[in-house]
């Protein structure tokens, strides 16, 4: 109960009417307490004045000054305030004997109080102390002959009495205090918990999806701007969540929809999602629990839950699953959670089952219509040879017979280059040895260089560092390293440069090969690994190009799991980079 706002307030209440009223007695009964000494002081000071303490040593003089001393001291009793707390006391400085006292008192006098001593010494005792237990004044009288203390005593009794009754007083004030701010307290309260209370059970409303309620504003304060602020958000919430539910909706309509398959793994590996065409396509049941590295590890998909998640490079991967009666084209990819943090990963499934059998079948029809070729080829341009030979003495034009032969020459290396992206695109094609690469690159530069030269080029190797053993296969790589090198020969202007640059580092090899030539224009770079795709058709036909050596370039890359890109701009070059892998085999 007294964990609630209104009890708390209440409490508050209280505590400050205690805080006042102990403040304030504290200060009455010190007030009270000083008053009482201040008029004692005061009371004492006024009748012993140096006037009446001589004339009551004149009066010591005297055969009868005890007498005397003791008809002074009764005619100043009402001013002395002499009652039944408060006596007086004529004490011998001698002997210590109480010769006369306001009270009955005989023997010696046995209280030594501070002031007690000093009128002994021969000064007035007039210090008042809280601390004594009782208010006392001494005064010294001397003559010739005897001599005197006057003691005044009040035991406090009054003061007391008088402190017991302030006390009584303000105990009954906090009491009272104390009911009526429980009263007002709890009255007050109410005015600010009862709002709370309502927006509690409007929040709790909210949470169970009550957004029609609106709450009344019955003030101007805080409260009433709280209760408005909570209207306002009331409804803008309903708005959002009901966005939210549409586009939810909307979200899993796809998803259930999709002829993709969709999968998502939260970063403990768990499945928190799968819609039904990826069931359909791994023959899932709903009750199937699913664990990413031993569900793709399963299926002969070399990807682990570890490396998406913790390093860059396989952020975004693309694997291929061979099930048996489909193929699928997996995309993995890391997706943000809350904060920026890594959420998971999620799988998107394309069925490539038909594009594969199509690309199969392109692929045969190539290599065996490229196959076919050659022999009509073949004869075509032995036949058009012995033409040439026979043209002497007729009239037939040699010129026609040239140009069979350099475009029978042409298809000659199309077809030859057709059959080699054909070979390249089947399975353990590449016929992998151990090798140093760095030798490669620099005995085909060696190669190139007096091709380069009959054109006015300089082609430099920048490649001084050592390389590590290289597990690929040299003809392709060489044939590769050609075609990259031939083309900047072939579109730089007479004496231009060419750079060819080797590095190694962590474990990858890259090649670089820079040029001053004509340029790629940028609209062409996206394309320019396509089949037959030229940027130049006439230049390039010119120049015997059969617009295959890229895509076979970029085939051989591929096979060795490397990447290859080219930069370039219009009369200022080209630079190809060249990224492969330094993969070494396992010899048992």
């Amino acid at each position: 109960m007294f964990k609630s706002l209104q009890w708390k307030i209440v409490t508050i209440f209280v505590l400050l009417v205690l805080a006042i009223m102990s403040v304030a007695g504290t200060f009455l009964v010190l007030s009270v307490t000083n008053t009482y000494y201040s008029l004692f002081a005061d009371e004492m000071d006024s009748i012993f004045t140096e006037s009446f303490i001589d004339q009551m040593e004149a009066g010591t003089a005297q055969e009868q000054g005890e007498e005397y001393i003791q008809s002074l001291l009764n005619a100043h009793t009402a001013r002395m305030g002499i009652d039944s707390y408060r006596n007086y006391y004529i004490i011998s400085a001698a002997t210590g004997a109480v010769v006369d006292s306001s009270i009955p008192y005989q023997g010696q006098f046995t209280m030594q109080t501070p002031n007690l001593i000093a009128a002994l010494s021969g000064e007035v005792g007039k210090d008042v102390s809280p601390q004594a237990a009782v208010m006392d004044y001494a005064v010294p009288v001397h003559s010739q002959d005897f001599s005197y203390i006057i003691y005044v005593q009040d035991t406090k009794e009054e003061l007391n009495t008088t402190i017991q009754h302030i006390f009584n007083i303000i105990l009954q004030a906090i009491l009272l205090g104390i009911s009526v701010s429980l009263v007002l307290g709890y009255v007050l309260s109410r005015t600010i918990t009862t709002p709370i209370a309502n927006l509690t059970q409007k929040a709790k409303g909210l949470a169970e999806g009550e957004f029609e309620t609106k709450m009344d504003v019955k003030s101007n304060d805080e409260i009433g701007t709280l209760t408005e602020t909570f209207n306002d958000m009331s409804s803008k919430l309903q708005e959002t969540l009901l966005e939210m539910s549409t586009e939810k909706n909307k979200s899993e309509t796809i998803l259930q929809n999709m002829t993709d398959g969709v999968m998502a793994f939260s970063t403990d590996g768990s499945l928190i999602h799968i819609n039904p065409t990826a069931k359909k396509m791994f023959a899932l049941q709903d009750e199937v629990k699913i664990e990413f590295d031993e569900f793709f590890l399963g299926h002969n998909v070399d990807v682990h839950l570890g490396d998406m998640l913790y390093l860059e490079d396989y952020r975004y991967v693309e694997r291929d699953v061979e099930l048996d009666h489909i193929t699928l084209k997996a995309s993995f990819a890391v997706f943000e959670g809350e904060q920026d943090n890594t959420g998971g990963v999620l799988v998107v499934l394309h069925d490539v089952t038909r594009q594969q059998k199509l690309e199969n079948s392109r692929r045969e029809f190539v290599a065996n219509v490229s196959h076919e070729l050659r022999t009509p080829l073949t004869t075509v341009k032995s036949y058009a040879e012995t033409l040439l030979d026979m043209v002497d003495g007729t009239d037939v034009p040699v010129t026609f017979i040239n140009i069979i032969l350099n475009e029978t020459d042409r298809m000659t290396r199309m077809v030859k280059d057709l059959l080699v992206l054909s070979s390249l695109e089947q399975p353990d094609q590449l016929k992998k040895t151990v090798f140093d690469i760095k030798v490669l690159v620099t005995d085909v530069v060696d190669t190139m260089k007096l091709v380069a030269k009959e054109q006015g080029h300089r082609l430099t190797l920048h490649a001084k560092q050592p390389f590590d053993s290289f597990y690929g296969d040299r003809d392709k790589l060489e044939q590769l390293l050609l075609n990259i090198i031939s083309n900047s020969i072939k579109y730089t202007p007479n004496g231009g440069r060419i750079d060819v640059s080797a590095s190694q580092v962590f474990g990858k090899v890259t090649i670089k090969v820079k040029d001053s030539g004509i340029g790629i224009p940028e609209k062409d770079l996206q394309r320019i690994f396509e089949r037959f795709y030229r940027v130049d058709k006439a230049r390039s036909r010119e120049k015997g190009g059969t617009g295959l050596g890229l895509a076979i370039s970029k085939s051989i890359v591929d096979a060795h799991e490397g990447t290859i890109s080219i930069n370039s701009k219009v009369n200022e070059g080209t630079e190809v980079v060249i990224t492969l892998p330094t993969i070494k085999p396992e010899f048992t």
